[in-house]
């Protein structure tokens, strides 16, 4: 009984690849054949790792099979990474959200014309999985949970250019870094991709869920007239973890910006009807607030 029939129909870059890999996955690893010559100069993205997996094998005629089965492992123990290091969460930053935020992320890609390359995909899978493990409002040291991450990448053998990009793209994700004005957009589409689909799962039905979420986690109260939004906030305002705020406030602090901030075509067309889905929320949610409703 399959779990989710709309994951076979939606016609997603990710589900596609997730079901050729798996395949060839399964299938037995034929073994390199040393007649053809063009196999010993593929380009490894595994480095230290490969020498393991390929048991015995030349590392020169590593094939693209092997080379696909090793980025399936490594996105299976990404995920198995994520599980453990996000479990203490509330549900607003829990494994559900990298999940979906990874699901967006590919599919995104897609749709930008972005999926031809087997590293491009991988560096915005890996990126958006590992990317809130050691998010500033659940850990106390901003630095011990990033290492689990460079660690992670480290053993995982990984190319170091791979390696690079995934840690950048996860340091320069947050709507506080934008505050500052620090991002590798053009240098690095894999970012805009990455940080487009983290920006999508905090808007529209799911980022209402999340944003209520959050705020009860933190005893918030939903609404207050009396205190006004912050409309121009500095980094260290925004990080500020400020008694006096309401839930709702944070539509406008920053859930109603994040529409404008879109850096893919893709990301800005699905970012309007999540946008105005939450427009109309608040719309009904201050009718009923009032009474009026």
């Amino acid at each position: 009984m399959l779990a989710h029939p709309s994951k076979i129909l939606y016609p997603s870059s990710q589900y596609f690849i997730r079901a050729r890999t798996f395949l060839i996955y399964k299938a037995p690893l034929p073994l390199p054949n040393h007649h053809h010559h063009h196999h010993h100069h593929h380009h490894h993205r595994f480095g230290k790792r490969a020498q393991f997996v390929t048991s015995g094998f030349p590392i020169k005629a590593a094939n693209p099979t092997r080379e696909i089965e090793m980025e399936v492992l490594v996105v299976t123990r990404a995920e198995e990474l994520v599980r453990r290091a996000m479990k203490g969460n509330d549900a607003s930053h829990d494994a559900a959200h990298a999940f979906r935020v990874r699901d967006l992320a590919l599919s995104l890609a897609h749709e930008e014309g972005l999926s031809s390359s087997p590293d491009f995909l991988l560096i915005v899978e890996l990126a958006a999985l590992l990317h809130d493990i050691g998010d500033y409002k659940y850990v106390k040291e901003l630095s011990e949970e990033a290492v689990i991450v460079e660690r992670f990448l480290g053993e995982e053998g990984l190319d170091e250019s791979i390696k690079e990009k995934i840690l950048k793209i996860i340091k320069g994700m947050g709507f506080k870094d934008e505050l500052t004005q620090i991002a590798c957009h053009d240098s690095c589409p894999e970012f805009g991709v990455v940080q487009d689909a983290d920006r999508l799962d905090a808007i529209g039905a799911i980022g209402i869920a999340r944003c209520f979420t959050f705020g009860g986690n933190r005893m918030q109260v939903l609404h207050d007239p009396a205190i006004q939004p912050r409309l121009t906030l500095s980094k260290e305002d925004y990080m500020k973890k400020d008694e006096k705020q309401t839930t709702v406030n944070h539509f406008h602090e920053k859930l109603l910006k994040l529409k404008d901030l879109m850096k893919t075509k893709a990301g800005q067309r699905r970012a309007e009807k999540r946008h105005k889905f939450m427009q109309d929320f608040l719309a009904e949610f201050y009718e009923e607030w009032d009474g009026r409703a």
